[in-house]
């Protein structure tokens, strides 16, 4: 005689194996690395501000966006010719100033007949005529730490010839200009 096997209701238990509890780990661990380095990046090179005044025209415009890049300097020292962003003697309440570094700690500079010169020889960032030599009107040399920073538009920049400026110390400089934002003139790219 056969039994009737009929209906059964009787659900057989499921077990979460091991490999799935492995998965779902390294699911997790994925999303909160990548949420860990989202978070650093954003720090680090996340920073942005606009530009204030035309002190850096023709390379930045007034209203730009930049982008600032925080940690090439943890790792280095600004170098003639980067474009920086700093607070102006430290002060948190200035607005941000964007300005090339045109001589770094050691060299010694002046300015004659309008012209900068960096350890006795003429600076290739500055090609427009100083009106005003400021603070470089006599020769001197830059400290440890300290960097002399004048915009691309020399007679429109406020910048390291001012006495209330003078050479920017490098715990001022926030970071490097890495990439600008969209400007009608030359578009987005970034800095040199």
């Amino acid at each position: 005689m056969a039994k009737n096997k009929g209906l059964s209701f009787y659900k057989k238990k499921k077990s979460i194996s091991a490999a799935t509890i492995k998965e779902i780990f390294s699911w997790i661990f994925g999303i909160l690395a990548a949420v860990f380095i989202a978070a650093v990046l954003a720090y680090f090179l996340g920073m942005t501000t606009n530009v204030v005044g035309v002190s850096m025209e023709p390379a930045l415009y007034n209203g730009q966006k930049i982008y600032i890049n925080r940690f090439l300097y943890i790792l280095s020292s600004p170098q003639a010719g980067d474009v920086v962003v700093f607070l102006p003697n430290g002060n948190e309440n200035a607005h941000y100033y964007v300005k090339r570094v045109v001589a770094v700690p050691g060299d010694h500079l002046v300015v004659k007949d309008g012209v900068l010169f960096v350890n006795g020889l003429e600076s290739p960032w500055i090609t427009d005529k100083l009106v005003e030599a400021g603070i470089a009107e006599n020769e001197f040399t830059l400290e440890s730490g300290e960097y002399f920073c004048i915009g691309d538009n020399p007679g429109n920049s406020e910048d390291s010839r001012s006495a209330n400026i003078g050479p920017v110390k490098e715990t001022d400089i926030v970071g490097k200009v890495w990439f600008r934002g969209k400007c009608p003139e030359l578009g987005m790219g970034f800095v040199k």
